[in-house]
């Protein structure tokens, strides 16, 4: 059933920045000279042509006069079609991260939704300068950036489409009517419709792992060789100082001694100041590493500087918009198991 309630504003900002493509147009006015002499910045709004048609038909009155000067714009949105050329599957789902609770939607619908821009003149000379500005852009199609659904981070280029182009010269009536040349641009802006966005049961994907088998048949086959990947942070995030440097190094040097390497653990992450180091040997109080891991800068570091590891803590406090890693991992089987998701064991 439509029971729950939600609104993305998906339509209403697709209209809002299609209006937003036009309010900077301006026309020119030249003197006999050939200078410039009036600069104008063409008005745009939402609403109906004819709204604005009877404002500028309309009688002044002495109280309330109406006036309207021309030219200006107005667009308006004129239907919505469902696309079924762009269809995808309904059943996948976006999912991200806000604070610890994990949202996803389904797929969006397509739908194309007609907007129309008038173009009001009184001189065609004013419309010509509108209209050839905005005409090299389209060719046919204008991609805008729309973020539909905020609380997804779901932003995507919606192509602005000129599907025609009209206009209606008015000569009827007599020397007291004013003359009004409309233009017509239809467009269709190709965007999508999301549901609405739910609390998923499932937790952020932080490791993948693989079996590999000697045969495509798993029943009788035994399993090879399992390649996990897990997520790794880039940096320290607890400034945790596990220990400091005894010594004073330069950019160029890859061991090093620190006042106590107790805590600190081979094959594993430390950052100094803001360069990452891999330490490859540990002995006793002195380190053997690699410098300028994960593009830091390998710069010089002065005696007494902190020394933080980078480890499993750090990698649950890794943020959403962050730059991550992966540690790698493989292990060699004959068992023959399988593993089991449901359990988290090998079967």
């Amino acid at each position: 059933m439509i029971s729950n309630y939600f609104y993305h504003e998906i339509l209403r900002k697709t209209i809002i920045s299609f209006g937003t493509l036009f309010n900077d147009i301006k026309i020119k006015h030249k003197d006999k000279n050939g200078s410039d002499f009036s600069i104008l910045t063409v008005p745009i709004a939402y609403g109906p042509v004819q709204k604005f048609l009877a404002r500028i038909e309309q009688t002044p009155d002495l109280r309330k006069p109406v006036a309207m000067t021309l030219p200006r714009m107005s667009f308006e949105m004129t239907g919505i079609q469902y696309d079924p050329g762009r269809k995808s599957s309904t059943m996948q789902t976006f999912k991200a991260l806000e604070g610890n609770d994990v949202t996803k939607v389904f797929m969006p619908v397509p739908y194309n939704v007609n907007i129309r821009l008038s173009i009001l003149a009184k001189l065609n000379e004013d419309a010509l300068q509108i209209i050839e500005q905005i005409l090299p852009y389209f060719q046919p199609h204008f991609n805008l950036t729309v973020d539909l659904v905020s609380s997804i981070g779901e932003k995507r280029d919606i192509p602005m489409i000129l599907e025609r182009i009209n206009m209606d010269d008015q000569y009827e009536g007599d020397f007291t009517t004013r003359r009004i040349l409309t233009y017509t641009l239809d467009f269709t802006a190709k965007t999508y419709l999301f549901g609405p966005v739910g609390n998923g049961n499932e937790s952020i994907i932080k490791q993948v792992q693989v079996d590999y088998y000697t045969n495509t048949n798993t029943v009788n086959a035994s399993r090879q060789l399992r390649y996990a990947a897990e997520l790794r942070a880039l940096k320290d995030y607890n400034n945790d100082a596990t220990t400091v440097l005894a010594e004073n190094i330069s950019s160029e040097i890859t061991e090093f001694n620190v006042s106590s390497a107790v805590s600190l653990v081979e094959k594993s992450y430390i950052q100094i100041d803001s360069e990452s180091m891999y330490i490859r040997e540990i002995n006793g109080n002195t380190l053997l590493v690699n410098r300028g891991q994960d593009g830091t800068a390998t710069v010089e570091h002065l005696s007494g500087t902190n020394v933080n590891v980078i480890n499993d803590a750090d990698d649950t406090l890794i943020d959403l918009d962050d730059d991550f890693g992966f540690s790698e991992s493989r292990y060699d089987f004959v068992d023959g198991k399988v593993y089991s998701t449901t359990k988290g064991i090998d079967v």
